[in-house]
């Protein structure tokens, strides 16, 4: 990596992406992308299917290494050369857009479960949750607003509540970078506006890239833009910007 490049944007970057390719069987998923996040930034991805987005996330998350680029993490954590694993434990969190809570357990065990996560299989056996750990769960009870259901069965939450709470799991951990991935999908109007407001929330704490088809959610979420198409980035700017950018209409919006 060249010397100018890691004193300039990636030193102010949380996520520094450049010149990273990925190609399946001929077919280049992901061409020549660049993409550089700030610490504490909430920003929106969107674009056609088949644009890369959920590409560009696993290689983020280390599912998949790139052809060819760079993928820093934090100025100087080079993430293709570490695996899933490895990523979750160094602060990047990924929700996909299907809930994954574990829906027998309640909803405070499901947070408590998560902070046991970075521990080993004997270290989780002698698990006890100190005063720190009650904190932090309360902390983030606090801020996706499902306290008043910690003893409930996650399987009995609303679909909004389970999404809410699937954050929640990533939050406990506390990552410095957060990838959320449609969470409006299928929620109610009220559902999607309580999402909003808890991702706002925590931009600043987090930083959080979210990709997602309804503009309306993306409108909501009041920040800078970044439109995929064919893998590289087409435009940028606030949703107004792109939403008038000629190119992005014929591409995507207008279809």
């Amino acid at each position: 990596m060249q010397e100018h490049s890691v004193e300039s944007l990636a030193e102010k970057s949380i996520l520094y992406m450049s010149g990273v390719s990925k190609s399946f069987d001929g077919f280049k998923a992901i061409n020549n992308l660049s993409l550089f996040i700030k610490p504490g930034e909430l920003r929106a991805i969107i674009g056609p299917n088949g644009a890369g987005k959920t590409t560009m996330m696993d290689l983020i998350t280390g599912k998949l290494t790139p052809d060819t680029g760079e993928i820093y993490f934090r100025h100087d954590i080079d993430l293709t050369k570490h695996d899933e694993a490895d990523i979750a434990n160094l602060g990047i969190g990924r929700k996909f857009q299907k809930p994954t809570v574990i829906e027998s357990l309640t909803v405070f065990e499901n947070l408590e479960l998560a902070l046991q996560g970075k521990r080993g299989v004997f270290e989780s056996l002698l698990f006890k949750l100190d005063t720190e750990g009650k904190q932090r769960i309360e902390e983030v009870f606090d801020i996706i607003g499902l306290g008043a259901k910690s003893a409930h069965a996650a399987g009995s939450l609303a679909h909004g509540e389970k999404q809410r709470l699937e954050i929640g799991v990533l939050l406990v951990q506390n990552p410095d970078l957060l990838l959320v991935d449609e969470p409006a999908a299928g929620m109610t109007d009220e559902e999607t506006e309580q999402l909003s407001n808890l991702l706002k929330r925590i931009q600043g704490d987090h930083s959080v890239v979210v990709v997602e088809h309804d503009m309306e959610f993306i409108r909501s979420l009041d920040t800078e833009v970044t439109v995929l198409h064919e893998g590289s980035v087409l435009a940028g700017g606030t949703l107004e910007q792109v939403q008038q950018n000629e190119r992005v209409v014929e591409v995507y919006l207008g279809r």
